[in-house]
């Protein structure tokens, strides 16, 4: 057995034991890992996810953040944390999960990215099952999991999108960003099957707005793209709160949870926390890894 398949064959035995144990009898609730991705930087990516972990820990939700920006990595700075170790550290096994993971004062729990770091898909086989098994410690330890990506439709990108239950995309009404997040959904589709999505629409001056965006490339994916779904979750509105929050390394639901954007966001993790009409997941984070693993060999 080449190591390949060898490895292929524990990915699947792990998560086949840990689907069967969370179905049987006091099995812990399967946690939902969601993406938030988008076509192109600088949409505001990452403080949605920081600001909407702080609106689903305040509902009482246990949140994980893993940082897979691992080019450029800053959730850490989001929440003015300066964590000694990243992601890195658990893949060459010198630092377990638990070790690596930094909680912020809201009770988020945090696996940092490390900038500069090189794509996850360039791992050996032997690295994925460290990581792999890392990860399926936290399968009873949350209720969701935000997996911060990188933007654009590199490799590193689209693998982690793949991988988890769900993609989120944040898009702006720039025409340059309505075109990226189109042709990432595209490539998700065609490449890896992806048929249905959700999103947020960032930075608008009104409700008006956001739904021109949506009809925008919910027409183009009706036109081109066929059997793909796309969801419209809400909008958050272009509020200078945040853009203050963001320059004092803060959080704009910490420094003003009145703001427009606050509450917006607030409204947008509600829709976000409730439990979708069909759950895809394998059972534990070994489907995260492990549908990396399956579409890299």
């Amino acid at each position: 057995m080449n190591q390949a398949k060898g490895l292929q064959t524990v990915v699947k035995n792990q998560a086949n034991s840990r689907r069967n144990a969370a179905s049987g009898a006091g099995g812990a609730p399967l946690p939902r890992v969601i993406a938030v991705t988008s076509g192109k930087g600088g949409v505001g990516k990452t403080n949605l996810v920081a600001n909407a972990a702080v609106a689903l820990s305040s509902m009482g939700k246990r949140v994980v953040i893993i940082d897979a920006d691992v080019g450029l990595a800053n959730i850490d700075i989001i929440f003015n944390l300066r964590p000694e170790f990243n992601i890195r550290h658990v893949i060459s096994s010198e630092k377990t999960l638990k070790e690596v993971m930094v909680q912020s004062k809201h009770g988020i729990q945090i696996l940092p990215g490390g900038s500069g770091f090189a794509d996850l898909t360039q791992l050996g086989e032997g690295e994925k099952l460290n990581l792999l098994t890392e990860f399926e410690t936290l399968a009873g330890q949350a209720d969701i999991i935000f997996v911060d990506t990188g933007a654009g439709i590199s490799s590193n990108v689209l693998y982690f999108n793949s991988a988890c239950d769900e993609c989120v995309v944040i898009a702006t009404n720039e025409p340059t960003s309505i075109t990226d997040a189109y042709a990432m959904m595209k490539v998700m589709s065609r490449e890896y099957g992806t048929r249905y999505f959700k999103l947020i629409v960032n930075m608008v001056d009104s409700a008006a707005e956001a739904k021109k965006v949506y009809a925008s490339l919910s027409g183009a994916l009706d036109r081109f793209l066929k059997n793909v779904v796309l969801e419209y979750v809400g909008h958050i509105p272009f509020d200078r709160q945040l853009q203050r929050a963001v320059q004092k390394r803060g959080l704009v639901a910490d420094l003003s949870p009145d703001s427009a954007s606050a509450q917006a966001i607030r409204d947008i993790a509600a829709v976000l926390g409730r439990p979708p009409v069909k759950q895809n997941s394998n059972g534990n984070l070994t489907f995260f890894m492990s549908k990396v693993f399956q579409t890299t060999t």
